[in-house]
Formats: C-alpha cells, structure tokens, sequence
C-alpha cells in the first residue's frame, strides 16, 4: 500500500517533528532504485505475498497460533504490499481480535509457563500496529486500548532498566531489554495519529521518551580505548549482548556491539526525538557504516539475520540517509538491499510463488512464514511503500 509524505508523516504522529525526520515522500524514495530493479522488487513481493497468502490457516493465523505477532507481521506485510486478497485481510484481523484482552493487551495465555509469560508486550506492540496499518475507524477502540496497555508496561523503577520494555510487565520481576523497547517505541510513534480520536476529557496515552532515550543510551557502548571497534554500537540490554564479551587494552570487559541491536538503537534514539546531530545518533551511525555488510548481522554472523534486514531497512529510512558511507565508499542502500533480498527469495517451482528462510534457526528464523514477512516489510521499505 503506497503511502504520500503527508499520510506516512501522520501514520508515524510526529507532528511538528515530522520534518526532522527527513522522510521522503513514495516517489523520491522509489527514484533512487532504478525502474528494473523497482520492477523487480515488485515481482519478488508479489512472489512473497502469495506465498503468504497460501500458508494462511483457516482461522486466519499464521504459523503459531500462540503468538498472534506471527499473524500480525505477515498482515503488516501484505497491508503494506498492497494485497488485493480480502479474505485474508479479513481473516487475520479477525483471529487477531480473538486475542484482544479487556485490559488492551493482543496476546494469548501459553499453554505452559514459560520465562516472559505471555510476551505480551511483543505481540500487542506488533498487532496494533498491523490494526493501525489497515485503516479502519471501527479498529480505533482496540488501537487505542493497546496503546494505553504499551504505556501502562513502560518499566519506570530506579535500576538500569528505567524506560525500557519487556516481554511481560505482569512477570514481576526487573528487566527490559532493547528488541523489545525498539518494537513499543516503534509501535507508539506509528499508531500514535489515532489518539486525536480520543474522547473529549480521555486521558492520552503516550510512553515517557525521556526516560526511553536514557534506557537505550545506557546500552550503547561509549569508546573505552582509541579505535574502539564497538564504540556507537548497541548490546542487547544493560549488562549483556548475544554478542558475548571482549577484553580491551586497558584489561576492562566490554560488550560486543552488533548489526541488528545498532540498528535497533538507531531507530530508537529517533523515535524518542533525540536529534540527528547528537553525538550517540552520529556515533550508532557511523559504528553502522564502518561495520556495514548485508551478507551477515555484523557481530552475529547469520543469526538473526532477516530480523536484521527488517531493522535496518527501517531505521536507515527514518534516520533520512540514502548513501552510508562504507570504508569501500558510498553504497545506497535502498538498492542494495533490494538486490540481496532479491537474491535470496526461494521460489517454489509447482507454484511461483517465494519465500525466504534462515538456516541459523535461532530466534525463530527457521520458521518460513516470520522470515518471509521480515523479508516483505523490509523490501517494502526499501522501495518507499
């Protein structure tokens, strides 16, 4: 579904601020990937979404029925894309009502315990933005009660986590950690236009940004020694990365930056109206371009890898950089991009249609449906749509 500058500014409900973010409108964006390769991408979504289309259950969920994210993503993909297949619009928003809880919050109660609970924060961050996406009057009611449960999860103790999200404020315990605030973060700027649809005298809900930008400054590693190879990229939250752990010069442990959490805290750091001139924008930018691959999540090697893709796509496209600047020079990523996703679609020979898949099955990307959907939002990004 192509978006003008107008309605992609009002769907992200930054206002006044709108114009900092320096977001170009569908055509100047779609302008800086050739036609062919436009035509292309075009064809492997096309591919992607009938792929989708076809995998869809007959309840309207995807993949996991426990997760309605799974179900969320694919429809946030196909919104996007512009799918002419109104059934399975219907249907997914269907099934992900049927998860709606009294208190706002889109998940469902796992069959066993398990550490997060529910995830709860993860699925209703997710599927009320495939909701906001579809741009029904009648979702207004559900967005809005998931925006006050987003807001009500935002950890404010007095710990390093202050600011930041976790799977499930209802474990009782302390944590956050920067995938999950990423996705609250993204998910209250992009639905954030509804909350004019309020009731006169409502309390708006809204998350407090301030204390959003200290959590994520807090997990981004500051230079320790000259050249540090880490310093401006982002662990995983405050003490750990899924990158493990290094020895500097001076003998002090330092946590490992890398490729999907950076772009993540890039993104971040936007959203919670930190300008682009501050030093721990420029500084996560730049650990981005000096480490810039798309063969690999720098620092993770193929893991997570799609997540990755997903990430970047969208925080290089907030952030308003068309050309990072790489130690091989200037690469315009939006083309790049394209171009490896491209390469990377599997494409069934009984059907035509595509997918994609991530050997490295950590994180879930073995599963074909979430990868896929990774794969679309990014594509989709990329082209300006």
């Amino acid at each position: 579904m192509k978006k003008t500058l107008g309605l992609l500014l009002l769907s992200l409900g930054l206002g006044a601020n709108a114009a900092e973010l320096k977001i170009t409108s569908t055509t100047s964006d779609a302008g800086a990937v050739p036609l062919t390769l436009q035509n292309e991408a075009r064809a492997a979504l096309n591919r992607g979404m009938r792929w989708l289309e076809a995998k869809q259950q007959a309840d309207g969920h995807w993949s996991n029925a426990d997760f309605p994210a799974l179900t969320a993503l694919p429809l946030w993909a196909l919104t996007k894309g512009g799918t002419e297949n109104k059934a399975a619009i219907a249907n997914a928003k269907k099934y992900i009502l049927s998860c709606v809880h009294e208190n706002g919050a889109i998940f469902r109660e796992p069959k066993a315990k398990q550490k997060g609970g529910g995830l709860a924060n993860y699925n209703t961050a997710i599927c009320m933005v495939a909701l906001h996406l579809l741009n029904d009057p009648a979702l207004a009611p559900v967005v809005l009660k998931a925006r006050n449960f987003i807001a009500g999860t935002q950890y404010m103790g007095s710990d390093e986590y202050r600011g930041g999200m976790g799977y499930d404020a209802e474990t009782g315990r302390a944590y956050a950690d920067l995938s999950n605030s990423y996705m609250a973060y993204e998910a209250m700027r992009l639905t954030q236009t509804v909350e004019d649809l309020r009731k006169s005298g409502e309390q708006r809900a809204n998350l407090d940004w301030q204390a959003a930008a200290d959590f994520v400054t807090r997990i981004q590693n500051k230079a320790s020694t000259p050249n540090d190879p880490n310093a401006g990229g982002f662990a995983y939250k405050p003490g750990a990365s899924n990158a493990g752990a290094t020895t500097n010069a001076a003998g002090e442990i330092q946590l490992r930056s890398y490729g999907s959490m950076t772009y993540a805290g890039l993104l971040s750091l936007i959203y919670a109206d930190v300008d682009r001139k501050d030093p721990r924008v420029q500084s996560a930018f730049n650990w981005a371009a000096h480490n810039w691959s798309l063969d690999q999540n720098p620092g993770m090697g193929q893991q997570g890898l799609y997540y990755f893709y997903n990430v970047l796509a969208k925080a290089l496209a907030v952030h308003g950089t068309e050309q990072v600047p790489t130690a091989a020079g200037a690469v315009g990523w939006r083309v790049e991009a394209i171009k490896k996703l491209i390469g990377l679609q599997k494409i069934e020979a009984e059907t035509g249609h595509g997918y994609w898949v991530n050997v490295e099955n950590r994180w879930m990307e073995g599963d074909r449906v979430l990868v896929t959907a990774y794969a679309l939002i990014a594509l989709e990004t990329a082209l300006g749509e």
